[in-house]
């Protein structure tokens, strides 16, 4: 079964990745209006050096560019696990499930800021997770300081990953106040950069309007179909079986396990609630929950013993997905 093969780390597995992925992504074909027009970077670099990215291309080719760069994210999020040994051994089963999950809602099948700031976010959860063996984090620190703020660049929601760094130094560092100012240095280097840039064209004025959604009130809804709840239904049932499967293997589990539980836990309520940053807001803010949630979901189909149940929970996922997809 499905499962059980990605369980297993062989090299075929990947071109089953490959053809999951696409079949998860037909029914955006069929829903795409005739012309899409991508907005990929926030307007302070957009209108800054008039980066006009994804303009021209055809929906059709819209959404297969969207395929390669979520094969590519799968795959590099699999290697991270499969790395820090996650899962107790290598397996396809984080990449599979990255797929299954950027398929569930079809806007997360276009082109958009968050598809793109999810290589960041990647790119940023192995550093992370790299914290906990490292005897000098300053120089790391500052880095992913600079990466948070090119991400916002992109997605300005995700400025909200600067408290994710002072999480991980709680959860995996004692208090060392140098450690805790160099993410705040290598933040403020970008926008200090960026700002000379806006006043030495003496458009400063459009360099404090980046600012302006953090006095964004609370959002009171978020427009989704029926349908689509109906779809979110079955991950919450795996989530939720994800849980007891933890409550079981938590404490056999090395430390740097579980407080890297801890901080992807803390990465989705950031993610969460940065929502009301989301000028747009769009359902495509939540694309940046699909790297801790695969993780968590990964974790769960590795270690579940029932297999008819997590045989069964997976297809009822994929036939949900699809389903709603083509109605």
């Amino acid at each position: 079964m499905i499962i059980d093969q990605h369980r297993k780390f062989s090299p075929i597995n990947i071109l089953w990745v490959c053809i999951m992925g696409t079949l998860l992504c037909l029914g955006a074909f069929l829903h795409l209006p005739d012309e899409l027009k991508p907005l990929l970077l926030e307007p302070a670099v957009d209108n800054l050096f008039n980066i006009r990215l994804g303009n021209g291309v055809s929906a059709q080719s819209n959404v297969l560019t969207t395929l390669v760069l979520t094969l590519l994210q799968a795959f590099l999020l699999n290697k991270i696990i499969n790395h820090f040994n996650f899962l107790g051994k290598s397996t396809f089963l984080t990449a599979l499930l990255f797929m299954t999950l950027v398929s569930v809602f079809i806007p997360f099948l276009v082109l958009s800021p968050t598809l793109i700031c999810n290589f960041i976010t990647i790119w940023m959860i192995g550093k992370l997770f790299n914290i906990y063996k490292q005897t000098d984090v300053k120089t790391l620190m500052f880095d992913l300081g600079m990466i948070v703020a090119l991400g916002s660049l992109i997605y300005f929601p995700f400025i909200v990953m600067l408290i994710l760094l002072w999480i991980a130094l709680i959860l995996f560092r004692p208090f060392i106040w140098r450690e805790w100012v160099t993410p705040i240095l290598g933040f403020g280097l970008v926008y200090f950069l960026l700002g000379v840039v806006y006043y030495w064209i003496d458009r400063y004025d459009d360099f404090l309007a980046i600012f302006k959604p953090l006095a964004n009130p609370l959002p009171l809804e978020l427009t989704v179909d029926y349908g689509d709840y109906f779809v979110v239904f079955p991950i919450g049932i795996a989530l939720i079986l994800f849980l007891l499967v933890l409550k079981e293997q938590y404490f056999r589990s090395i430390v740097h396990l579980r407080k890297s539980f801890q901080l992807l836990f803390y990465m989705l309520l950031l993610i969460i609630g940065s929502y009301y940053l989301n000028e747009r807001n769009t359902i495509n803010h939540f694309l940046l929950c699909v790297p801790p949630l695969a993780i968590y979901l990964a974790y769960y189909f590795a270690y579940s013993k029932i297999k008819w149940l997590y045989e069964s929970v997976y297809i009822v996922i994929v036939a949900s997905i699809i389903y709603f997809q083509f109605i």
